[in-house]
């Protein structure tokens, strides 16, 4: 070739038709990769921008698995502690039911701890034969008349709040016009006031409910949690020593309430007298003949507990369900409510140093024991008060709970949006460094093409000049 010798124009438009052609195969390759800058050689300053800002964009998107993978896991710990706070209030609800099951069985009373004297009376049963007894037979002198002397019985309840009720037969008598020889009140005598009487006259008063037991005791009981008490009062006729009437007769020994003065009459566990809470019972003798002795029963309030057994049992079903439903509560082996130690370490940005970006979440213990529950042994009413108030504190502590995991939630659901955000202007700024615009290299490619056609043309006519003197020769 370098022995060819070629005319200046051919020579001039020969090179023209290789520059358009270098032209065109590099806008034909922005075309079709869609970049202006492929490679360092383009532009390295933009190339190697463009690349770093993409790497960038790429580890931010590895990052958003382990952010989505902590949305998950802050779901399932809050969908335990919403389960768990139902079971909770499942276990309220049992606990709530053993506590009106005591309510039912609860009631303050006093019994006497032997029968009504029941001498000359008759009857089938010595129930029917204390209830026909009088009280003029049991020694009962004066009732009604308003005197300093008077034999009396008086019992009084005091409810929850502080309200007091009283019966006092002296003062009803003296109301009603009634007397112990006069029953119903209506100015005939001999219809002697009996224990019937007695009985239906503390029933009629709403004060306590009073019976005759099968075995001829009196009973006395005070609906709910009410304090009971009953105070029985006579003049002696003789110098009284003891209750129960070892130097003489007393109207308390008469009415069955015949324990000896020697006794612990405080306690309750000595078992003369009947009731559902603690007794204080006292007796005062007068000091000689002629002095009024007096017998006092006060019966604090309490309850009787219920058999609760199958309460029991599904109270501390509900204890393990809530262990079980700590422990499924994880999500891809991770359990944010089953034992502290469980933390979660969210990261949020790509660096690994003093400018890395990281939250970390905080686990928490919700079982049975963390939540401080602990199974029931019988649900008495002192127990069911109790469990009450841990399971209100339990309460507290979900709910708390569940609002710091909420916060947490917030905080990692704001920073995957930022993430997303962040990815999308690092890939636009990348983009924007290296890529073609289409419009401008189709536009360059068609006036390449036209250059082409016109370098051909150019060159077609460069030759037809060599050629018309070759012509010429001839």
């Amino acid at each position: 070739m370098s022995d060819i010798t070629l005319s200046a124009g051919v020579r001039a438009n020969l090179l023209s038709l290789q520059n358009t052609a270098d032209m065109m195969a590099s806008t034909q390759n922005r075309l079709a990769t869609g970049k202006a800058v492929n490679s360092a050689l383009d532009n390295p300053s933009n190339f190697f921008t463009s690349k770093g800002l993409n790497a960038r964009a790429g580890e931010l998107n590895n990052l958003m698995d382990s952010i989505g993978n902590a949305t998950k896991v802050l779901e399932a710990a809050d969908n335990g502690i919403k389960a768990i706070t139902d079971l909770i209030e499942s276990a309220q609800s049992t606990v709530k039911q053993a506590q009106s099951a005591n309510s039912d069985a609860a009631g303050t009373n006093i019994q006497s701890d032997s029968n009504i004297d029941t001498t000359g009376t008759t009857g089938a049963t010595t129930k029917a034969r204390v209830e026909s007894q009088t009280l003029t037979a049991l020694g009962m002198t004066g009732v009604g008349n308003g005197g300093a002397a008077d034999s009396n019985l008086v019992i009084t309840s005091t409810s929850e709040n502080g309200v007091t009720s009283t019966f006092d037969l002296d003062a009803h008598f003296a109301a009603t016009g009634k007397a112990l020889n006069d029953a119903n009140g209506d100015g005939t005598t001999g219809d002697n006031y009996t224990i019937s009487d007695l009985v239906d006259d503390i029933n009629a008063s709403g004060v306590a409910t009073a019976s005759i037991t099968d075995d001829g005791r009196l009973d006395l009981k005070a609906s709910g949690n009410s304090q009971l008490s009953l105070t029985i009062t006579d003049q002696d006729a003789t110098d009284n020593t003891t209750q129960d009437g070892a130097t003489g007769t007393s109207i308390a020994a008469a009415f069955g309430f015949a324990a000896s003065a020697s006794e612990d009459l405080s306690s309750p566990a000595d078992g003369d007298y009947v009731d559902a809470g603690e007794t204080a019972v006292t007796w005062a003798d007068g000091a000689a003949a002629g002095d009024v002795d007096t017998l006092t029963i006060v019966n604090q309030a309490g309850s009787t507990d219920a058999d609760n057994s199958e309460l029991v049992s599904q109270f501390n079903s509900i204890m393990d369900q809530i262990d079980e439903l700590a422990r499924d509560a994880s999500f891809n082996g991770i359990n944010l409510i089953n034992g502290t130690g469980n933390d979660l370490t969210v990261a949020f940005n790509e660096y690994r140093d003093d400018n890395k970006s990281e939250l970390t979440i905080a686990s928490a213990d919700l079982s049975s024991s963390g939540l401080s529950l602990t199974d029931a042994s019988s649900l008495s009413s002192d127990e069911a008060s109790l469990k009450l108030d841990s399971l209100s504190e339990a309460l507290t502590t979900l709910r708390s709970q569940a609002s710091s995991f909420g916060s947490n939630l917030n905080t990692v659901t704001i920073r995957e949006e930022f993430t997303k955000n962040m990815m999308n202007t690092l890939q636009t700024g990348a983009d924007q460094l290296v890529l073609a615009d289409t419009n401008e290299e189709g536009a360059n490619m068609l006036a390449l093409q036209t250059r082409q056609s016109l370098s051909t043309t150019a060159l077609s006519l460069a030759s037809q000049a060599d050629q018309a003197v070759l012509s010429f020769l001839r």
